[in-house]
């Protein structure tokens, strides 16, 4: 579909024909856009924020030649997948993709998560370890590493944090929209490596994301878990929601991270295996920002393809 300026878009803009098939699914009284690839044991793709599924467009063919059945979703609220008002809590979002792994017929999968999309895969394997039999973190401190670091380190992670913190101004997702979603390139060059976002890549997926973004309440949606995240330190959700992240995961877990992440920072970041009791690794990789599926996708395929027939 052609871009349309100025105005919303529709979410067949998302429908990208290509290697894969798009179906929809229902989970945990929502519907589900998810894109698949190839035949075994699954590997589920979560993007991240300001994404879409198509942040794993160019992974889904090579992991499905590598013998496993590739799956990228349209997390809630984001893409072609349903857009409630509600449900953008730490709670619901797992058990979207804990619905899912069990709607698309799985008993368990390999989890590989990015930004958002890693701290729900965190949150997923914590609360549902039967589900996820591998995990992979890009990008994403395990979710108490980085409550902590906001509130320990002024001058690192809180002032990382500072452009999401104005999130949770009222309508904020306006500004998002606003000029054909210009906010959405100017996050992804902010938080990229400079090597991607100087690169003959950058601009082609940074229209795909800004356009994605344009689909009516998907920038509200996106905003929403950063809303939650915020709000509910100060409530008795949140206190529970910590109280269970506590519990060590026994997901064996590999977590790379961009050593030019300033969305999260580095030193936020490490420390996050203190919460695995399985098998733990983590790497930093070079010269990477805050994408490294995109910036860094060969890599990362094969770190995922090591990890998940390991």
């Amino acid at each position: 579909m052609t871009e349309q300026r100025g105005g919303p878009v529709d979410e067949s803009c998302v429908l990208t024909e290509g290697p894969w098939t798009h179906r929809f699914v229902g989970a945990n009284g929502s519907r589900f856009h998810v894109v698949e690839a190839g035949t075994g044991p699954m590997v589920l793709f979560l993007h991240g924020f300001p994404e879409h599924w198509w942040a794993w467009h160019e992974m889904l063919p090579a992991i499905a030649d590598a013998g496993f059945r590739a799956v990228a979703v349209d997390l809630r609220g984001y893409g072609a997948s349903d857009k409630p008002p509600r449900g953008y809590d730490g709670y619901t979002l797992a058990a979207d993709v804990a619905g899912l792994i069990r709607a698309l017929g799985e008993r368990s999968a390999t989890v590989v998560g990015t930004g958002v999309g890693g701290m729900i895969a965190w949150t997923v394997a914590s609360f549902h370890p039967s589900l996820v039999r591998r995990l992979v973190v890009l990008g994403a401190p395990h979710p108490l590493r980085l409550r902590a670091a906001i509130f320990a380190d002024p001058r690192g992670q809180f002032a990382a944090a500072t452009p999401t913190l104005k999130f949770q101004l009222p309508r904020y997702e306006h500004v998002l929209t606003r000029d054909d979603a210009a906010a959405v390139e100017e996050m992804l060059r902010r938080w990229g490596g400079p090597r991607w976002v100087d690169g003959p890549g950058f601009e082609a997926y940074a229209r795909r994301c800004r356009e994605a973004m344009r689909i009516p309440q998907a920038a509200f949606c996106a905003l929403e878990g950063y809303r939650w995240a915020f709000r509910s330190v100060l409530r008795l959700h949140g206190y529970r929601f910590v109280r269970l992240m506590q519990k060590p995961l026994v997901t064996p877990t590999l977590q790379l991270h961009g050593a030019l992440d300033e969305a999260s920072l580095p030193r936020t970041a490490q420390g996050s295996g203190r919460y695995v009791v399985a098998p733990y690794e983590w790497r930093l990789l070079d010269d990477i920002g805050h994408f490294p599926h995109v910036e860094a996708g060969d890599l990362v395929l094969g770190e995922v393809l090591r990890w998940a027939k390991s």
